[in-house]
This record gives structure tokens, sequence and C-alpha cells, in this order.
């Protein structure tokens, strides 16, 4: 033991030590140097901001700065055609030279969407999945059948649509819905004599709806048209109407 002591107190015990601390520091500068080198420690560059503009002035935005891109697309009805909306890595990152920088863009064509089968869904039901296949929900209109607020009908633009159908996203969809009340019948309203606006009302009341005008000789005040026909018209053997029966009508101006 005596004998380590004395070679702890050698000159040849210090030099070995102080080489091996030396050459710790040597190899700890040489990484540290070798690093900052490797990944150039305090270059780099900010992301312009390309957001919200046409996809070809960003393009020589990131270009000119040096960095790279690579392009998605997704379309948004109410962005227009060909604009940047979103990239990755926000405006302002600093990143390191011929970064890749990742652009989404509003694609210039309305994509297609094939027509979802929501035959006798309930509307909540029918809404979800047209909303689900980027459709929208246009009219609602009802007429008399047992199943309440259930698709009967589907129409787009004034044609009976089918599931499967080609149609492009973002369209109206219109239903026809049951009004749970089957082939329930109503009296057939008295609306001789009336002007529109009468009958209008009086229809709403009796579940019934407006069909065709026609008119006797000129209108010159449309307002005080009176209604001098009408289809079907009550008598005697006819007093009743389904629920949702059209009412044709013929307005005149001549005093009856």
């Amino acid at each position: 033991m005596s004998k380590f002591i004395d070679y702890l107190k050698t000159k040849s015990f210090r030099n070995n030590i102080l080489a091996a601390i030396v050459t710790v520091i040597v190899l700890l500068l040489v990484a540290f140097f070798s690093l900052r080198y490797y990944t150039k420690h305090g270059q780099g560059l900010n992301v312009p901001m390309v957001k919200g503009l046409p996809f070809e002035q960003a393009v020589k935005k990131l270009e000119d700065a040096g960095l790279k891109y690579e392009v998605d697309s997704v379309f948004i009805m109410d962005q227009p055609a060909g604009i940047v909306i979103d990239q990755d890595p926000d405006p302002n990152t600093f990143v390191k030279d011929n970064r890749t920088i990742y652009l989404t863009i509003n694609a210039g064509k309305t994509p297609n969407t094939k027509f979802p089968d929501i035959a006798f869904k309930t509307l909540r039901e029918a809404q979800a999945i047209i909303e689900s296949s980027r459709l929208k929900l246009g009219d609602t209109t009802y007429k008399p059948d047992v199943s309440r607020d259930v698709v009967l009908e589907a129409s787009f633009g004034g044609q009976p649509i089918a599931a499967g159908q080609i149609v492009p996203v973002g369209s109206r969809i219109n239903l026809v819905l049951g009004d749970g009340r089957g082939n329930e019948e109503v009296d057939i309203p008295q609306l001789m004599g009336l002007t529109m606006d009468e009958a209008k009302f009086s229809l709403r009341g009796s579940n019934l709806s407006l069909g065709n005008i026609t008119y006797d000789g000129p209108i010159t005040d449309s307002a005080a048209a009176i209604i001098v026909k009408q289809d079907p018209m009550l008598v005697d053997s006819l007093t009743k109407v389904a629920i949702g029966t059209k009412i044709n009508i013929t307005l005149s101006n001549k005093q009856q």
C-alpha cells in the first residue's frame, strides 16, 4: 500500500493524469465542433409565409429561400382554386437549408362522390349520412305516409337521385319525407271568391297545397283577383281529399 501511495506522488503519475485529462478535453472539443459542423449550428432559414398565396407564387417563394416542397390537395368550396390553404412547418419556423415544406392547396376541380343510400332513413340519420358524404341537405317537403320524418324520395337538380349515382361534392340534396299521417283525408275547402293570399291561408290550414294557376281574361290587379274556379271542387259527390293534395285554381278580375 505504501508503494502505491509513493507512486501517486511521483512525477510520472502526475504526467499520466495530466495526459488523460488533456485527452478527454480534446475528445470533447472534437465531438462538440464536429456536431456543430454536422448540424450547421447557427445556420438555417425562416420558413416564409406562403399560406393564402397562389400555388405558383408560393413555389417561387420557397425556391428562392432554398427550400423544397411537396404538395397535397383538398377541395373546399368556399376557397379559390389553386390557393395554398395550409403549410407545414408554420411560417417563421427556423429550419435547415433544403428542408421540405409540405403544402396543401385547394383543388381546382370539384370532385365527385357517390350518393349514399338514405332510403327510409330518418331525417336525422339521412342528414348525418349526407354530410359525411360531403353533400348538403337542401329543402325538405312532406307527403302523406304512415312514417313520420322518414326519407321517401331524394332529388338533385330537380331530378330523382338513387344510391350510387355520381354527384359533385357540395351538392344540395332535397328530400321528401313522410308526414306520419298516412292517407288521412281532409275536407275540400271552398276557395271560390277568395283572393290568392286568402286561398293560400285556407289551404295551409287544411294541409293542402296550391297547384296550377290559370287566368280567366287579363289580370289588371293581381291582389284583387279572385278565384272563379277550383279543381277539385267541393261537390256533393266529392267532399274530401288526401292530405297534401294540390288544388288548381283559376283567377279573374271579372266581377262574378
